[in-house]
């Protein structure tokens, strides 16, 4: 039976288990009936938790999403998205304004099939915007009843206290849930941005709990190189000549082994340790397919022994990003270089 856990300080009550429906769509599974099929088995298995966006396979995910909970499914579902990405060639089809916020709220209501949605998250942090820009037009929503509560993703420590410090001087409704990269190959979280979402209550959903792929099982030494539509999207983050690749494998196939010997997947180890972290609320899962779907299923029910956690430390360190690209996101003042160089007379 699904234990349910607090969405932060809401009184929502949410599976550990989020289902992520990136992969549904022309990004992935480009079949409706068979996307809609998976979505409702993980319903009917206790997940009350889906998250989307508007970018994930140009709003065709939405669309799938919504397919899904028409008919009585959509009052017992916990209903989260995302709004930042580019849908359009022009300048303002993007972003985090208010021009663009109050328009591509109306574009995921609708593609959804719903009047609300429960939680409505800043997808990436957008540093020439005014983040009271932002919250002010989200508070808006919130007032009007499109939106329950606002979430960010990806977001670095400081500019999740910004937020809070934000909305209590501004009078605006606050962020309540943060939703950041976190696997057994990427624990720069750990550092800061899981206490300080522990600090001020934030619920927590953590995305590729699988590392995009490298903790499926897939990936192993010697083993020849599993090709997928993520790979050939993203060919530096799979290459592995890489330096930082050939860490993420090697650290891949201790964990495997790890696994094996505590009598579990790989998978089932990696969504299980996610899970451990006292901040971490669920844990987003992104099936393509039903035997992707049913190999997640039940890992929220399971517990690591002390032991296990010790030696998956001694693999990789807290705190530790084996690949700096698994951070998702780089801040402009780290790839502009006009913002860390003095213009010279």
């Amino acid at each position: 039976m699904t234990q349910y856990r607090n969405l932060g300080r809401t009184g929502v009550k949410v599976s550990p288990l989020c289902l992520g429906t990136m992969m549904f769509g022309a990004r992935g599974n480009p079949d409706h009936e068979d996307s809609v099929r998976i979505i409702h088995r993980a319903l009917d298995a206790g997940i009350n938790f889906v998250d989307t966006a508007d970018v994930y396979s140009a709003g065709e995910s939405e669309t799938i999403v919504g397919k899904a909970l028409a008919g009585g499914r959509r009052d017992g579902v916990v209903l989260a998205t995302k709004f930042h990405g580019a849908l359009g060639d022009g300048p303002n089809e993007r972003g985090n304004s208010r021009r663009w916020i109050v328009r591509e709220v109306e574009n995921s209501l609708r593609r959804l099939g719903t009047d609300w949605i429960d939680l409505y998250q800043v997808h990436r942090p957008e540093p020439d915007t005014d983040f009271d820009e932002t919250l002010g037009a989200l508070t808006d929503l919130v007032r009007q009843g499109k939106i329950r509560y606002i979430g960010t993703s990806t977001f670095e420590a400081s500019a999740i206290v910004e937020g809070q410090w934000t909305a209590e001087r501004r009078g605006r409704e606050r962020v309540v849930a943060e939703q950041p990269p976190y696997s057994l190959l990427a624990r720069g979280v750990e550092r800061e941005v899981l206490p300080v979402a522990g600090r001020y209550g934030l619920g927590v959903l953590v995305w590729s709990p699988l590392a995009g792929g490298w903790l499926s099982g897939r990936y192993r030494k010697g083993a020849e190189q599993p090709v997928s539509s993520r790979s050939a999207r993203q060919t530096e983050r799979f290459d592995i000549a890489s330096p930082e690749n050939a860490a993420k494998l090697d650290a891949a196939e201790a964990l495997a082994q790890l696994a094996e010997e505590a009598g579990l997947t790989l998978v089932q180890l990696a969504l299980a340790f996610v899970l451990e972290h006292p901040a971490v609320t669920s844990a987003i899962i992104g099936p393509r397919t039903f035997e992707q779907l049913e190999s997640q299923l039940g890992a929220d029910a399971i517990r690591l022994d002390q032991d296990v956690l010790d030696r998956i430390d001694k693999i990789v360190p807290p705190g530790t990003n084996l690949s700096a690209r698994d951070g998702g996101y780089t801040p402009p003042s780290l790839t502009d270089p006009a913002l860390r160089r003095r213009v010279r007379a």
